[in-house]
């Protein structure tokens, strides 16, 4: 009986089908009749430059419905820290209202500072209407003077929803807050508060199958379109010099190396072999800790399998702006799916480094990076709970997550694992290795490994860090990214670069006669990651203005995640280069 097996372009397309179908479904057809009731969900509210940061909107003493709901939501919309409920607001179809009050209540000393507090922090409010965001800020400070002390603090009473609409069809909605209605909260005292809001229609020819592109715009305006070009312009001269440097050097060199070694075999002289040729003995010797080597092999093959994913799905359009929790859901889903890959890749590898425990290193390969993760997780979100932030996670999605863990990551890491033992593949060695090793000469500081590995992350890096700052400013603040073509370019480049500082690295520690390149080729390749969270700390101090415990621990905690992901995932790049290029340059030649 003939297996079925499953093609990763089929598996790709009921991914795409289903987040596809979780972006457009909603319950109703966004069509409504004059005076039906649309929904109007509050999300969240938190500090403008504090992004993580982010708590209920009725966690500030706003006026609560009397029948509050609370939306039933997805994974990645849980992930994201969105909680949706009900708004205190009614803004039903083409019905035009004027200071309509929601309530009246008087603010207590405590709630008045809990106000004060949130219009000190630059707190907004989200909300969604027929699934379009709404954002908007809860006061304002009026500096009178320089000193502090002469400041006002200033909550807005009146909320102004403006609404466009095509037929029957909601297609936009803004909101401005009325500046000369508002409650001065400045004095510790008891203040009547009545809130209200104003709703208006107006006609619009815009599409509803074009009213999303205005949240993508930002990202694709003139200005911003020329420096991400500029960008990939820098990258590109950066790939083709180096390419063109590194072709040339390292054919001319193997050129010659080649034809030295050639005339050395024909000559009857007994001479002394000099240069990489020499250690063609020790060279495919394999590396110590074979096991965390295959398993770090295996989780950045699965890592880049994750990548390139995500890039596909990306690049066909299901991560459009405002697809509430789609990429965790597609990282969480693909992460799950794909652990089936790590298992092979590593256990494998393993099995042809003559690895006799691949239980072990198995069951390393699965904690590889989920374990660093987990254990991120949990201090976060402990953090999270202290605050009462959305970003806690509840605990019914932490069992749905564990789930996912348990009944699909790993029996696909196990399966793997099985079918890498089975495999019963050789390892591809031109050369025989030697029984004892050669000592390695005494080399110069700047060939260690930690100079080494400075000098194959700078350029990968150099090749990226314009693009960076749009990834965290998207990221870790309110900027819209959507130019994944941009992005996936600048992928590419980052991929080659890093394999051929790597392979020339390689050659130039080989030719010096040091045969230890195993591990050196995976931690120069992975040394990007490095240079990323080094930007990491540029950026929080430079270029945005988080602050406070929560924020910073979240933003620290998971690129130091993030960027453990990539030295794996490179790692694995620069590894798998270089092995082909030694494969390559000692198949060339006779060994003895």
């Amino acid at each position: 009986m003939a297996k079925k097996t499953i093609s990763p372009i089929s598996v790709l397309a009921v991914l795409a089908l289903c987040f596809a179908q979780a972006a457009v479904s909603s319950p109703s057809d966004h069509r409504y009749k004059k005076r039906d009731p649309v929904p109007l969900y509050a999300n969240k509210v938190g500090p403008f430059h504090n992004p993580s940061e982010t708590y209920r909107y009725f966690d500030l003493p706003y006026c609560t419905p009397d029948h509050m709901k609370e939306k039933k939501e997805a994974l990645g919309e849980v992930l994201n820290g969105d909680r949706l409920v009900s708004a205190p607001f009614v803004l039903d179809f083409l019905m035009n209202k004027e200071y309509e009050v929601v309530c009246k209540k008087t603010l207590s000393k405590v709630e008045v500072a809990r106000f004060r507090s949130a219009i000190i922090q630059d707190y907004y409010f989200q909300m969604y209407y027929d699934d379009l965001p709404i954002w908007g800020f809860i006061g304002k400070v009026e500096k009178e003077g320089r000193d502090p002390s002469e400041y006002k603090y200033l909550l807005y009473k009146h909320i102004i929803f403006e609404i466009f609409y095509n037929k029957d069809r909601v297609i936009e909605i803004n909101v401005q807050t009325d500046s000369n209605s508002v409650a001065d909260l400045t004095e510790d005292k008891e203040v009547d508060f009545q809130f209200m809001y104003t709703a208006k229609w107006k006609k619009t020819s815009i599409t509803f199958e074009k009213r999303m592109d205005k949240y993508s715009q930002s990202s694709s305006l003139p200005h911003h379109l020329e420096i991400h070009w500029f960008s990939i312009v820098n990258s590109c001269v950066t790939v083709l010099l180096l390419t063109g440097f590194l072709a040339t050097i390292l054919m001319r060199v193997l050129k010659n190396d080649f034809i030295k070694y050639a005339h050395d075999e024909e000559s009857a002289e007994d001479e002394e072999e000099t240069g990489w040729k020499y250690i063609h003995g020790d060279v495919f010797r394999f590396p110590k800790y074979k096991s965390l080597f295959a398993a770090a092999v295996g989780s950045g093959t699965q890592l880049f399998t994750l990548t390139v994913f995500i890039f596909i799905l990306a690049l066909v359009g299901v991560f459009y702006p405002y697809n509430r929790g789609a990429l965790f859901t597609a990282l969480v889903v693909i992460y799950a799916l794909t652990s089936g890959i790590a298992g092979y890749t590593a256990t494998s590898f393993y099995c042809q480094l003559e690895g006799t425990n691949w239980v072990r290193n198995l069951l390393l390969t699965g904690c590889l990076f989920c374990g660093p993760l987990f254990l991120t997780f949990c201090f976060l979100n402990t953090v999270a709970i202290v605050y009462t932030a959305t970003a806690a996670l509840p605990f019914g999605t932490i069992l749905v997550i564990v789930l996912i863990w348990t009944l699909v990551t790993s029996p696909l890491l196990i399966l793997g694992g099985i079918a890498g033992k089975n495999g019963k593949a050789e390892f591809q060695a031109p050369c025989r290795t030697t029984k004892y090793p050669r000592e390695i000469p005494p080399l110069p500081w700047y060939r260690d490994t930690i100079p080494q590995m400075a000098m194959a992350g700078f350029l990968p890096f150099s090749a990226i860090y314009i693009e960076l700052y749009y990834i965290f400013a998207s990221v870790w603040g309110h900027r819209i990214y959507t130019i994944y073509s941009i992005l996936f370019v600048v992928f590419i480049i980052l991929l080659i670069v890093t394999a051929f500082i790597t392979v020339a690295l390689t050659y130039f520690q080989l030719a010096a006669e040091d045969h230890r390149w195993w591990w050196r080729s995976f931690l120069c390749g992975g040394s990007t990651g490095l240079f990323i969270y080094g930007y990491c700390l540029y950026y929080y101090y430079a270029r945005s203005d988080m602050s406070g415990f929560m924020q910073t621990s979240f933003f620290f905690g998971y690129m130091a995640c993030i960027c453990y992901g990539f030295f794996l995932m490179l790692g694995t790049v620069g590894f798998r280069a270089a092995l082909l290029f030694i494969r390559h340059i000692y198949r060339s030649i006779k060994c003895e």
